[in-house]
């Protein structure tokens, strides 16, 4: 649809709300709603926005979103697969992609960052999406992204963007950190998560952000400094039709269910292992059923063989969700043991079917739970012995599971169904589009230009557009976005270059990048030589130091270890595409591969299609 025809509306076909229709992007870049939260979040929400009369186009990455189907709202809800190299897929994750399977820089980008270790998805998909979005520009009135944060979706992609921050994963990464034991493996969990750096820094610039939960919108304020007046509380909630009590399914004696991840700490399913070796020296019959994958190994398979529960936890994976219903159904209780929930789904579809909880307080689970003794049974997170004494209490009171169970139905009914949270969305859907400007966050010590990554504090900054910004006394940008020094020095100018502006090589128009004294020069392969002859930068115009770790993050700002800058002769440096424009809609979509201690170079052009390798102290 054209945007004049959107504008003009249809008058016959008003949305729920009574005003025009909305065409809406809904961006995720894992969607599978049988892994993940997310996924859930955009399977339901997409279907409730298409109820009530809004165009719907889902665009997302492997695992690919899976859609409802209504007759109602059919022709309103379609999906756009927007294909990574899909390299964590089952049954052989941490793949390395074939030759023919490279189809730009975006790839090489990709592999790159699997390959020393970090998790590239999120900034890979948003500059895909970037693209698509901006090829698409007009078609559009509002874009919606799920939790992505990349680089890719700042400034300009088209439309008015909304941002669904769940809960930020800074969370999840101090957890992990937590649990981690040695050095060696604290290095894996940072590597792991240095996404989130760029998450926060793209956080910190959205006009709109929406979360699920009272408790998520104070630790989006707390961990990724966003103004509390930019974050929204739209609470999520349960399929109420699908879960719902049904007095045909036979409660089994002793069961209890939950959904959660055994290698995930947050999840706390160790601490329930444990609780039910307690609760089973009183009720013999007492056994767990899991929705989620058996561990092999690791705290939750050793809390199981050391208290002889092998007999009493099973694990099933991989249903559908008629069938998750009845296991639901079919428990005495429902657990949540979670030490932190950005809101937890899994106790409000519980509480739907009428099924009693005992949930922790960890995160946000008390603002959907409810209070203790009156829709569910509260324990602390972590602790297993209250964690037991709760359970032992519902299991042996059918009075008390009767009067929790209907009394969770009824404070889900009244605060948590998906028809509530689309209406709320789409009503801060038309505040962004009528407050885009006016709700942009003021930058302070930040670059201001849109769609530009700054150096945060120190040294010299080489950003998504190829505009360097200095944190302090550096260059400035002037009206035609060339970067021009204070006082002499190198000028970053042109669309897609990038450029170290204090003491090293300046990147010019044509992609190169020059030595103010005959030091690195990036060739029409987009590499950067070093005087010797060899890569210092890849063909995702990432920089890489030759010794004391990256000079370049993931976010495409230059960190020099200390607060001097990099140079050319100390560091080299600096990599600009070459010819990328031809075959993108935007001028420029620079990303740099974040490492944090690998001195890892890709050496071959994404442009020709070459495989990428990186270096073997890398490997």
């Amino acid at each position: 649809m054209t945007a004049e025809a959107r504008e003009a509306g249809s008058p016959q076909d008003p949305a729920a709300d009574g005003e025009r229709p909305l065409d809406i992007a809904l961006l995720t870049y894992k969607g599978n709603p049988f892994c993940g939260g997310q996924g859930v979040y955009v399977r339901h929400l997409s279907r409730e926005l298409a109820r009530l009369g809004h165009r719907v186009e889902v665009i997302g990455s492997q695992p690919y979103p899976v859609l409802d189907e209504g007759a109602d709202y059919a022709d309103r809800l379609t999906l756009t697969e927007l294909p990574s190299l899909d390299l964590y897929r089952q049954p052989d994750p941490f793949r390395t992609p074939g030759r023919g399977e490279y189809r730009d820089w975006i790839d090489a980008l990709e592999v790159a960052t699997m390959w020393t270790g970090g998790f590239p998805e999120p900034l890979t998909f948003s500059l895909r999406a970037r693209r698509l979005l901006r090829a698409r520009r007009g078609e559009f009135d509002v874009v919606h992204d799920n939790q992505t944060l990349g680089y890719g979706l700042l400034g300009d992609v088209g439309a008015p963007l909304v941002t669904t921050i769940h809960h930020p994963i800074t969370v999840d990464r101090q957890l992990e950190l937590d649990a981690a034991e040695g050095r060696r493996r604290r290095m894996s969990v940072r590597r792991w998560y240095a996404f989130t750096r760029m998450q926060k820094r793209v956080a910190r610039r959205l006009p709109s952000v929406l979360t699920v939960s009272g408790t998520s919108r104070q630790e989006i304020v707390d961990h990724l400094g966003v103004e509390r007046d930019r974050v929204h509380v739209v609470h999520i909630g349960a399929d109420t039709d699908l879960f719902s009590p049904d007095p045909s399914v036979r409660r089994i004696p002793g069961r209890i269910v939950t959904t959660s991840s055994a290698d995930v700490p947050l999840k706390g399913l160790v601490f329930l292992v444990e609780a039910l070796a307690k609760v089973r020296t009183e009720h013999p019959d007492a056994h767990l059923v899991v929705v989620g994958k058996r561990p092999e190994e690791g705290p939750v398979a050793q809390a199981m063989e050391r208290y002889g529960l092998e007999g009493a936890v099973d694990f099933v994976k991989g249903i559908s969700d008629a069938e998750l219903v009845d296991l639901v159904r079919s428990a005495q209780v429902a657990c949540v043991p979670s030490l932190y929930e950005g809101f937890s789904l899994p106790a409000a579809e519980a509480m739907a079917t009428g099924t009693p909880l005992v949930a922790t307080t960890g995160g946000a689970i008390p603002e959907v739970a409810g209070r203790d003794g009156e829709t569910c049974l509260a324990v602390p997170p972590g602790d297993s012995g209250a964690l037991a004494a709760g359970l032992g209490r519902l299991l042996g009171d059918a009075e008390l599971r009767r009067r929790l169970g209907v009394a969770g139905r009824e404070r889900v009914l009244r605060h948590f169904t998906w028809a509530k949270a689309a209406e709320g969305t789409v009503a801060r859907y038309r505040e962004a589009m009528t407050h885009t400007e006016t709700d942009r966050p003021a930058h302070t010590g930040a670059p201001t230009a849109d769609r530009s990554a700054g150096l945060v504090s120190g040294g010299a900054g080489a950003v998504a557009e190829g505009l360097a910004r200095s944190a302090s006394d550096g260059p400035a940008t002037a009206a035609d976005g060339a970067v021009r020094p204070v006082s002499g020095g190198p000028v970053a100018a042109g669309g897609r270059s990038a450029a170290l502006v204090s003491g090293g090589a300046g990147a010019v128009a044509d992609g190169s990048v020059r030595s103010a004294s005959g030091g690195p020069a990036a060739a029409a392969d987009g590499l950067a030589r070093s005087a010797s002859g060899g890569p210092a930068a890849a063909a995702d115009g990432s920089v890489r130091s030759a010794s004391d770790g990256p000079a370049t993050a993931a976010d495409g700002l230059a960190r020099p270890e200390s607060h001097r800058p990099a140079t050319a002769t100390d560091r080299p440096a600096a990599a600009a595409e070459t010819s990328e424009s031809a075959r993108v809609a935007e001028t420029s979509e620079s990303a740099r591969v974040a490492e944090t201690g690998e001195a890892a170079r890709v050496s071959a052009a994404a442009e020709t299609g070459e495989p990428v390798r990186v270096t073997e102290a890398a490997q």
